[in-house]
């Protein structure tokens, strides 16, 4: 699970112009090329990524079959070459864990116990390959956050011994509650459930458990359940996922609440202790205990590679990324249980598609080479894009940049485009000349406590100080206005996130908001493409240093 995607026109504001390098090769090249992105295709495209005999599109099933071989004929069919020397797909070994908890979990104090119920009050599952997990009796800790920050001078695990222990933690991070600490209500990758789990790991806990709080969350308790529901999958690693905690899992709030007063304790009291520095754990006085049965099943699923050659500078590359999973076939929900992902991210997918047939229209090859990427288990917490950023088809000193494509809107024409992540690099200000070009401007996140920088693929290229981008379609619709396209985010949000409702719909889908998207994405990649200079990140971007050590 990983992004609800707001979108807002907060201020019609134009963030700075491009540096300019060498100059765009042949004025108006382009304009044929951009035509080639169009309703007709894009609808072509989306009618079979997002159709039911895809099967959901999960790694390691019939769909995931289906799905990767549908991509690579279709770059054949555009004309473009293998991404990954010779072929055409990228294999990134997995293993796949169906944990099963336990239908009740039991948390007992001094003097009362409290029941919990699979899926409608918790969700758990591990990390470790083995057959069967159980932790006994195991202490219960409120940890605040769970974060260990020392350049925001935060230690929740300070003189903590958690071994043996299981933590309970908040989701997000301080910031969302007091703008004064972290990035204030630009979530740090601190705030990410992923983080958590990794965090507690590293100090050695036995369990964990998230308070799952809709807000800070962005996204509802059903997100949460339907993903945890179904099998899950993690990169292979050497020691079987030993490392982790042995037992990982949320709460609901309501239960969490009513946890914390079995020892006459308010967790609302203790949330915002939690919010200031120097906090200390507390000892909630309760234990568990839970066995999870696990089934297994190690196996490869596949990254799809295809790259349009540079023609001065072949050996530096361009990323246009898309992942093309979801959930599969899991749980039944208004008679359906396809999970077929139209929108998160058939449409990212069938973008990828559409900016290769507007290169391939150009006279001339661009300069650098334009490489296309569809990433495998984003879903499963951007697996496949992190097994590339470790295993790359371009040295990472050569990637120039990084446009991602995630979940793209469906409801017209708009006269903005959010960028996540605001500040983070020079894309904003190609993306800025772009859009400007459209008669639109680019805005930041207008909830940008969601952290959807933190919660694409992109990010792992980021990691690895690739200058990446990632945007959203805007949402101050141009015949019917911003309230109107906030509801409209928010009917999809409730409705069809990461649910069998997120299905195609030609007949009410308005796909012209994509087509101006995707176009502009396009007209910003061909013109870094023509370039000698590299796109940099911003003073203020946390991954500058790390880019300039490559």
């Amino acid at each position: 699970m990983k992004k609800i995607i707001l979108f807002s026109s907060c201020a019609l504001l134009f963030f700075g112009s491009c540096k300019q390098g060498a100059k765009s090769e042949g004025a108006g090249a382009d304009s044929l090329a951009k035509k080639a992105i169009n309703d007709s295709s894009l609808t072509q495209y989306l009618s079979v990524i997002a159709a039911d005999s895809l099967e959901g599109r999960k790694p390691f099933t019939n769909g995931e079959t289906k799905t990767i071989n549908y991509l690579k004929t279709q770059f054949e069919k555009l004309g473009l070459e293998p991404g990954n020397g010779n072929s055409f797909f990228q294999e990134v070994p997995m293993v796949e864990i169906k944990s099963v908890p336990e239908d009740k979990m039991v948390l007992t104090g001094k003097t009362a116990s409290l029941t919990l119920n699979y899926l409608t009050d918790f969700v758990a599952g591990t990390r470790r390959v083995q057959n069967e997990v159980s932790i006994s009796n195991s202490p219960l800790v409120f940890a605040g956050y769970g974060i260990v920050a020392p350049e925001y001078g935060w230690n929740d695990y300070a003189n903590l011994d958690v071994k043996g222990k299981t933590v309970v933690v908040l989701i997000n991070d301080p910031g969302f509650a007091d703008s004064t600490l972290f990035k204030g209500k630009n979530m740090t990758y601190y705030g990410r459930w992923t983080y958590k789990f990794e965090e507690a790991a590293r100090q050695g806990a036995t369990g964990i458990i998230i308070v799952h709080d809709t807000e800070p969350a962005a996204y509802p308790w059903t997100v949460v359940r339907s993903g945890w529901s179904k099998s899950k999958l993690t990169l292979q690693s050497e020691d079987n996922g030993m490392n982790r905690a042995v037992v990982e899992g949320w709460i609901t709030l309501d239960k969490a609440k009513a946890l914390f007063a079995m020892d006459g304790k308010s967790f609302d009291q203790l949330a915002l202790s939690a919010r200031k520095k120097g906090f200390k754990a507390v000892d909630l006085n309760i234990t568990t205990s839970l066995k999870v049965k696990n089934t297994i099943k190690k196996s490869v699923t596949y990254n799809v590679l295809a790259k349009i050659p540079g023609d001065k500078r072949k050996d530096e590359a361009i990323i246009y990324s898309a992942h093309w999973d979801h959930l599969g076939v899991g749980e039944k929900i208004q008679g359906d249980s396809i999970y077929n992902g139209a929108v998160d991210n058939a449409t990212g997918v069938a973008a990828l598609f559409e900016i290769a047939s507007a290169f391939k229209k150009l006279p001339k090859a661009p300069g650098r080479t334009i490489l296309f990427i569809s990433y495998t288990a984003e879903e499963q917490g951007l697996l496949g894009s992190e097994f590339y950023a470790k295993h790359p088809a371009f040295p990472l000193a050569k990637t120039v940049a990084n446009i991602n494509m995630d979940m793209m809107g469906i409801a017209g024409k708009t006269k903005d485009i959010v960028v996540y992540g605001f500040g983070q690099s020079e894309l904003e200000d190609y993306a800025a000349e772009s859009a400007k070009k459209q008669g639109r401007v680019i805005v930041p996140d207008p909830v940008p406590s969601s952290g959807l920088y933190y919660r694409s693929d992109h990010f792992n290229l980021a990691k690895v100080g690739v200058p990446s981008l990632f945007t959203g379609s805007g949402v101050d619709n141009i015949k019917n206005g911003r309230a109107w396209g906030l509801n409209q985010v928010a009917d999809f949000t409730k409705f069809r996130y990461h649910s069998p409702q997120d299905n195609f719909d030609a007949k009410t889908w308005d796909l012209s908001g994509i087509i101006e998207d995707v176009r502009m994405l396009f007209d910003m990649g061909y013109r870094i493409s023509n370039e000698d200079s590299f796109p940099k990140w911003k003073e203020e971007s946390e991954f500058k240093a790390i880019r300039e050590k490559k």
